[in-house]
């Protein structure tokens, strides 16, 4: 089966923009990967003084993600992950959650 990976962060209000903008404009190097078949930018529901987001990654296994972790395309891809306007547009750092795929319907 499949492995998801997801971030999920809370942007503040007003931060929309920007924060999306980040990912826009970003080099994320997941092609070159072996194991990496789809990325996806959520925008979710409105909170208590956030917008919440969630960076939606699917991989052939956990092995393909944990490998990517390691690589050196995930150091280029987060190579600006700590800049002032990313952390300015964030309610507190992402929180990470990994699901191994048991049923999937096409």
């Amino acid at each position: 089966m499949s492995f998801i990976a997801m971030n999920r962060f809370k942007v503040l209000p007003g931060k929309e923009e920007l924060f999306e903008s980040i990912w826009k404009s970003r080099e994320s190097h997941l092609k070159e990967v072996p194991g990496f078949r789809e990325f996806r930018l959520l925008k979710g529901p409105t909170g208590e003084g956030y917008r919440l987001y969630s960076s939606h990654v699917i991989w052939d296994s956990a092995e393909a993600f944990e490998a990517w972790t390691k690589s050196e395309a995930f150091r280029a891809a987060h190579r600006d992950a700590g800049t002032s306007s990313t952390k300015d547009a964030l309610a507190g750092p992402p929180q990470f959650e990994g699901f191994e795929t048991v049923l999937h319907e096409v």
